[in-house]
């Protein structure tokens, strides 16, 4: 009986919602994007249309824009109780998934959207792919198989920065990362001057460890964030992802001579996929079935794809 209760109650933690049943949560929030904003938003080989981001993002960015209004009615409300002049607080929203699940672009859509609002037009967005170790540090520790992984990152460094962005400082500096590189850019970083809202991308952001066996940190990155989102598919669908937009970098980005993988450039079509799938299996499968898939839970919302990389359900936690 116990167990029965149990799986009851983690059941009933979200509400689910089909793709129709969250458009109609739409109301009448306007279509702020057309077709050349959505090209420059686009993901590799992601085909979003702008039925989507009104069936899906116009309903979540609805959603968003009340929350922001709340919390800041709050903080002021706040100020008023002790006496305060009124903070710029920023409202934090972290998205989560894995590699190759389109959750950058559903960044990148969520902030174009969330700054056409009137009452928090400046929206940053920051991946915490610039929080990565440099890799000679990855080097030295014996990590460059396991970037991605949370031992890979400079937890204290990005902590740090959201506590920056959350005091309210003037400014806030998260390091800059180049994925032709694939390495932070020395002395490069990107200034944060206290926008409305922030929205802070990768790979584990709802992690509450470091994965080095340390044990867990004092603060988590997740404790600084307002609302949080993580993109969930399942994982075959999140392979053939992978192993597509590796083709496509081979045409592409690989081709560059500055690139860190141009030596895949040259493969043959077999030989690419083989790869991609060997690269799969050896480090990001690993990462997502034992880092990031475990978070999903902590999301106050999940985004659910299907196979053609739309979004088929949204789960809403309510506890």
């Amino acid at each position: 009986m116990t167990n029965l209760v149990g799986e009851a109650a983690e059941v009933s933690r979200y509400v689910a919602f089909s793709r129709e049943e969250w458009a109609k949560l739409r109301a009448a929030t306007p279509l702020t994007l057309d077709e050349s904003d959505l090209t420059a938003l686009r993901g590799i080989n992601e085909r979003i249309s702008l039925g989507e981001v009104v069936k899906i993002y116009l309903p979540l960015s609805r959603l968003l824009n009340l929350y922001v209004a709340a919390t800041q009615d709050l903080y002021k409300v706040t100020d008023l109780f002790l006496g305060n002049l009124p903070a710029r607080v920023p409202y934090v929203i972290g998205i989560a998934g894995s590699v190759a699940v389109g959750k950058s672009t559903t960044a990148r859509i969520l902030q174009a959207l969330l700054a056409r609002w009137p009452n928090h037009p400046k929206v940053d967005l920051i991946t915490t792919d610039g929080f990565l170790f440099a890799n000679r540090v990855l080097e030295q520790r014996g990590l460059m198989k396991r970037k991605g992984f949370p031992e890979s990152y400079d937890v204290r460094r990005l902590v740090q920065f959201l506590a920056d962005v959350k005091s309210g400082k003037p400014e806030a500096h998260a390091p800059v990362y180049s994925h032709l590189a694939y390495d932070l850019l020395p002395g490069q970083t990107k200034v944060v001057r206290q926008p409305d809202v922030v929205i802070v991308e990768g790979l584990n952001v709802l992690q509450t460890g470091d994965g080095a066996g340390r044990g867990s940190p004092r603060v988590f990155v997740s404790d600084f964030f307002d609302f949080s989102i993580y993109v969930d598919a399942a994982e075959e669908d999140i392979e053939h992802w992978y192993v597509q937009r590796f083709l496509t970098f081979r045409e592409t980005v690989f081709r560059d001579p500055h690139s860190y993988f141009h030596r895949y450039a040259h493969l043959t079509i077999d030989e690419a996929v083989r790869v991609a799938r060997e690269i799969w299996a050896e480090i990001n499968s690993p990462n997502l079935r034992e880092n990031i898939l475990p978070t999903r839970e902590r999301a106050h919302l999940i985004l659910e794809k299907g196979p053609a990389h739309s979004i088929q359900g949204v789960k809403l936690r309510k506890i």
